[in-house]
């Protein structure tokens, strides 16, 4: 196996057509076909069912696929870092982040990075935060700012802050703004949480209270945009953090209860492929994103505690 039946491979994965594959990589069908039997071979596993209308993946080429992604994006951060090596930092660096770190320090990474790195090109994605650690295991990202990952020996992991939770809603349905709430009384509300899974790893990372809170739960949504209009029309009630709905907070249509015994809390890490190798431009980014973290706090942009 080497790079190029993996880009071959990669090619026909996405565009499942040999012929436009083939046009896309300007070589014969033949020749693409002859690698991909080859590969098939090697591997000792049929990678695509042929059908009239295209090349469908089996199993095996679903999983090798994403090992592909992965190593032919390591293979062009690697030429990218000798390249630029002695020189300005340079090259492509894509970053996902959840929805409450793009809006405090989203706009401020941009900015920095015209104006100290205008030889990089970075880009940005933004999700919840379980979708945002899909990402990066599926090699769609190089890093990603994630609350609560799981323990995985894949992930090299640096956590950069700590939030309290709170909840929050119409202060008919949670009761008086700024007078603490145990959690078991919360349990009484008629909450709205993100959906069970990953995701829901953003919320609490306490299995136990997880699960009450899931037993719960009204609504289970991922959709920033549907959390906060259910909370604008008394729907329910939420735990989050304030900046995740700051602008409905600092406005007094929804308010805010501190929650209690216990205190709940999540930290944000920003997380690598612990076995893709870095780069300069990574490491630039990566020292960028961890300052502009700690300057949201400092700031009071970001309520939370800095983890140094």
């Amino acid at each position: 196996m080497d790079s190029r039946q993996l880009r071959y491979f990669e090619a026909i994965f996405e565009k499942r057509s040999l012929t436009t594959a083939a046009g896309d990589l300007r070589v014969a069908v033949s020749a693409l076909s002859h690698h991909l039997a080859n590969l098939e071979t090697e591997l000792g596993q049929r990678l695509f069912h042929r059908k009239p209308r295209g090349m469908e993946p089996t199993a095996a080429g679903e999983r090798l696929y994403i090992h592909a992604k992965a190593i032919l994006r390591a293979m062009q951060a690697a030429e990218r870092d000798i390249k630029a090596s002695g020189g300005e930092v340079a090259g492509d660096v894509t970053i996902g982040m959840a929805y409450s770190a793009v809006k405090a320090i989203g706009v401020p990474l941009l900015q920095r990075i015209l104006t100290d790195y205008p030889k990089l090109n970075l880009s940005l994605s933004e999700s919840l935060s379980g979708a945002t650690l899909l990402h990066l295991l599926a090699a769609d990202v190089d890093m990603a700012l994630v609350y609560n990952p799981p323990a995985d020996i894949r992930l090299k992991s640096t956590p950069v802050l700590e939030e309290s939770m709170v909840l929050i809603g119409l202060e008919s349905i949670i009761g008086e703004s700024g007078r603490p709430i145990a959690f078991h009384d919360t349990l009484d509300m008629p909450m709205i949480i993100l959906r069970q899974g990953i995701s829901a790893r953003a919320l609490v990372d306490d299995a136990t209270l997880l699960k009450k809170l899931e037993s719960k739960a009204r609504f289970q949504m991922n959709s920033v945009q549907a959390i906060g209009g259910a909370l604008i029309a008394g729907l329910g009630c939420a735990i989050g953090t304030r900046l995740f709905l700051q602008e409905y907070i600092d406005s007094g249509a929804l308010a805010v209860r501190p929650i209690i015994e216990p205190e709940l809390s999540r930290t944000l890490h920003l997380c690598q492929m612990a076995e893709r190798p870095s780069s300069y431009a990574l490491e630039a980014v990566q020292q960028l994103v961890i300052q502009l973290v700690h300057d949201a706090v400092d700031r009071g942009t970001w309520q939370a505690r800095k983890v140094e």
